[in-house]
């Protein structure tokens, strides 16, 4: 542009000198000349101005190299957050499966435990004849089986000897006590509040005791129950389960109590073999 421009000047100053040009062509090509200044004017600001939005995209790129860099990063972080919480939920998933197989076992055992328990409180009730259930009240609570024997017909007054009246009725529970031979059997003696004048027993606390005693040795001794599963024990007056005030009540509260339980050893067995959680 400048080359054609310093052209155009020379052949205009060679024109004029030499006189050959009128006045009007000397006209027409000074508004030549004119225009041609004018358009490099605006090549030149165009120029420019190309420049200027050529060095504001170079920036715009470097900022959305930035940008994405910034995104990747977080995508890498999301993607390792990810995989590690993954792993987390399955540990966890691992953790609560093995807690619901460990509780249906306790339930397992538990149902079963109790299944046998009314089998055998229904087959101690049938064993039992009309007579003998009114002296002999039998129950499954909790998961144990209480069998009650009335004080009158296991001893006399004030005495912890069976009498031999009584040997039917334990021989019919040592049978089923024998039967089932995973369950253990707590005797517990219980008495009135009415204190106790006997020379060899101190008071109810002896009394109770010793008719406990009693009932567990003739299962042992007669009746052949392996004593391990056995044990013995006295609640004295302090076991009532009705009024001392009246002689209805009074012989109530004089009883002995046959508790059959489940062994705890399975139980135990379960607990010990419990799932262990993971460290949090």
């Amino acid at each position: 542009m400048k080359n054609k421009v310093l052209i155009f000047t020379i052949a205009l100053s060679l024109a004029a000198a030499s006189g050959c040009v009128t006045q009007k062509k000397y006209n027409a090509l000074q508004e030549q000349y004119t225009a041609s200044q004018s358009a490099l004017a605006e090549s030149r600001s165009d120029a420019k101005s190309l420049g200027g939005l050529l060095e504001q995209a170079r920036r715009n790129n470097a900022e959305l190299k930035e940008q994405y860099a910034a995104l990747q990063r977080t995508l890498d972080q999301s993607i390792q957050t990810n995989q590690s919480g993954n792993v987390n939920i399955s540990k966890l998933v691992d953790e609560i499966n093995a807690s619901n197989n460990y509780i249906k076992k306790l339930v397992d055992a538990k149902s079963k435990s109790d299944s046998l328990l009314m089998a055998l409180s229904t087959r101690l009730t049938r064993s039992l004849d009309t007579s003998e259930l009114k002296d002999v009240d039998i129950k499954v609570l909790k998961g144990v089986v209480y069998i009650s024997l009335a004080d009158n017909m296991l001893f006399k007054t004030g005495s912890y000897q069976i009498s031999p009246s009584a040997m039917e009725i334990l021989s019919k529970i040592a049978k089923i006590i024998k039967d089932y031979k995973s369950y253990d059997v707590l005797v517990e003696g219980n008495t009135d509040n009415v204190p106790i004048s006997r020379t060899n027993i101190r008071n109810n606390w002896d009394l109770s005791a010793l008719r406990a005693s009693s009932v567990v040795q003739t299962l042992q001794d007669t009746f052949g129950v392996d004593p391990s599963r056995l044990t013995a024990g006295g609640r004295g007056e302090y076991n009532p389960i009705a009024s001392n005030d009246t002689p209805e009540g009074r012989q109530l509260n004089r009883r002995t109590q046959i508790i059959i339980t489940p062994s705890l050893d399975q139980f135990m067995d379960l607990i010990d073999k419990a799932p262990e959680t993971g460290s949090k």
